[in-house]
């Protein structure tokens, strides 16, 4: 029985990813921040819940070895992080400070806490959620696009260091997710001069959601990644997404900055 080990899954695409891997055979090792607060996971076969804090980097060292004494690890999931969005000027340092801990330095630390592991075992794979938002930009989103943008290209720079040792990794980048993100795990600044920006913004991105994916919807790519067998670095996920994204590769980069930013505020 082959095992994941997953960040962040105590709601939304983290745990829709345990459920699904557990179902289809998987041993899984689901992480979050308070395990004693979860119902669901607990009761289901194969699933270990395990404490973990991604920006805590003492107790990320100490999950870690636990996880590796309870079970031979096959593919880390690293799917923790949250949504930052406002002008940057409303962002106080601590925001944007917690939102690079969380997003960027968090996978980070967690990938380099199993490398070792890995590449002794000549194998693994690790997966890390990035976003569209790691392939375009949004209006009013640069701290959270500086860490996704950033998770894409660290990943594949990494590609080419872990694959001479047999290891791999992936990135998984979905569009609008059902329940979440928008209403659900985002942190906001405001400002008053840049109000009609923002609640233009927040109107087409809510209209944008009405594409969105479900949580179960995005599992099946994580899971099509894991089990694929491929060297392939980016899974686009989501209809909206692969739309979008296309639609930029098509364009060049300019074109389609020029015409996506009319969508949000006009001419």
């Amino acid at each position: 029985m082959k095992t994941i080990f997953i960040t962040g899954a105590s709601s939304g695409l983290g745990k829709a990813t345990a459920k699904l891997f557990q179902a289809k055979g998987w041993n899984v090792i689901a992480t979050m921040r308070n395990p004693e607060k979860e119902t669901e996971l607990s009761n289901l076969a194969n699933v270990t819940l395990l404490p973990l804090d991604v920006t805590n980097f003492d107790q990320i060292q100490s999950t870690v070895q636990k996880a590796l004494e309870l079970s031979d690890i096959d593919i880390i999931y690293n799917n923790a992080g949250y949504g930052l969005i406002g002008p940057l000027e409303s962002l106080s340092d601590a925001q944007i400070t917690k939102q690079l801990d969380t997003n960027l330095l968090g996978v980070i630390r967690i990938t380099n806490a199993f490398i070792p592991y890995f590449r002794e075992r000549k194998s693994g794979l690790f997966i890390s959620t990035t976003s569209i938002g790691g392939l375009i930009a949004f209006p009013l989103g640069s701290v959270y696009h500086a860490t996704k943008w950033g998770l894409e290209g660290w990943s594949e720079s990494m590609a080419y260091e872990l694959n001479p040792f047999g290891v791999h990794i992936k990135t998984v980048s979905p569009g609008g997710i059902k329940t979440e993100f928008i209403h659900g795990s985002l942190d906001t600044g405001t400002k008053p001069e840049y109000e009609a920006m923002t609640n233009n913004m927040f109107a087409s991105v809510d209209a944008m959601f009405q594409m969105a994916s479900t949580p179960e919807q995005i599992a099946e790519v994580v899971y099509e990644a894991a089990t694929d067998g491929k060297t392939q670095l980016r899974y686009v996920a989501g209809e909206d997404a692969k739309a979008l994204y296309k639609q930029r590769l098509e364009q060049g980069d300019e074109v389609f900055r020029e015409a996506f930013g009319k969508q949000f505020f006009g001419e």
